[in-house]
């Protein structure tokens, strides 16, 4: 015998499979008709939000539509993460993040509500470059080395902050700590900018942080930058020197990328793709993200921006085994 369902419930279903179908069949020369959400997996303040309300103002004038900014912080960006992977593929809630959220998160819990790889199809990167060593001005340390020596000295004495376990900021600190032989609990925070007050506040003596929000904070010397992660220097901070040059290499670099779910139909990401191909190129984006400290800006197709994503997957998920770093 069949199982009997409800009417409601027929309907409901019903309701969905035509939602559904009908976002796949969406004439790309329609979208988006109505305000189109991005989603950033962090608090507000971060270079994250930062960036993302930037560009929901460009994107929304190159398709003539509002782009808004939903804040979804937590558990290094997952929680934010999740509501897109479970949307409606129809490009009203796309996914507005940066790498440690996600290919590092993959590449290092046993567990997530989503698969980063299947559940997403990327649309395009934004920006390219590295992280600030942050420390406190109360630290008496004005290089990398000075910044070892004093830890060592100081064995479990001193903390560092990041904006939450598996982030870009734990593994870059976690792989200099590997490197130095250094002592130093981690605290994990909600986002960057929590973390970064916490520094400027002496409650932590260091933690990295990201070049976009933390560039006034550097310049007016309420924190000290050491060094930057990646292979260059910043743009707007060509005196810091990268991790390479002082003698404690980390390569990987860090980007923002914006991301659909994988039911969106080709027509409406190849639409996404060329806007921000288009407000990528503007002389004001460009001097924008110069300003931001980015040493890069890639204009990628989203099957570009695929490989790049697959790479760095792979590429963080080797630095977080070589430090036995796994999270349930």
């Amino acid at each position: 015998m069949l199982p009997r369902y409800s009417p409601r419930l027929l309907v409901s279903v019903v309701t969905w499979l035509a939602c559904v179908a009908s976002a796949q069949n969406l004439p790309a020369t329609a979208y988006p008709e109505r305000p189109v959400t991005l989603v950033a997996p962090t608090a507000p303040g971060g270079g994250t939000d930062i960036l993302a309300r930037y560009l929901a103002d460009r994107m929304g004038k190159a398709l003539k539509q509002s782009f808004v900014v939903d804040n979804r912080p937590g558990a290094n960006g997952i929680l934010g993460t999740e509501n897109v992977a479970h949307a409606l593929g129809d490009g009203y809630r796309l996914l507005f993040t940066y790498t440690a959220a996600h290919v590092v998160n993959p590449a290092i819990m046993k567990k997530l509500p989503y698969d980063a790889m299947k559940d997403f199809t990327p649309i395009g990167q934004i920006g390219r470059g590295g992280n600030l060593l942050l420390v406190s001005p109360l630290l008496p340390v004005k290089t990398v080395q000075e910044f070892v020596d004093h830890v060592k000295a100081h064995p479990d004495k001193l903390s560092y902050c990041s904006w939450g376990n598996g982030s870009g900021g734990h593994l870059s600190m976690e792989n200099l700590k590997k490197q130095a032989n250094l002592q130093m609990p981690h605290i994990p925070y909600k986002g960057s900018a929590p973390c970064v007050q916490d520094i400027v506040a002496g409650h932590v003596q260091a933690g990295f942080g990201d070049t976009t929000s933390t560039m006034e904070l550097v310049r007016t010397g309420k924190v000290r930058a050491l060094a930057i992660s990646g292979p260059t220097r910043a743009p707007r901070m060509p005196d810091v020197p990268t991790l390479n040059e002082a003698g404690y290499p980390f390569n990987a670099y860090s980007w923002y990328g914006l991301f659909a779910p994988s039911s969106t139909p080709k027509p409406i990401i190849a639409k996404l793709n060329a806007a921000l191909l288009s407000v990528l190129q503007e002389p004001t984006t460009v001097e924008k993200l110069r300003e931001l400290n980015f040493s890069d800006i890639p204009l990628t197709t989203p099957e570009q921006f695929a490989d790049t994503v697959q790479k760095d997957w792979r590429q963080w998920g080797d630095l977080a085994r070589s430090l036995n770093l796994a999270l349930d």
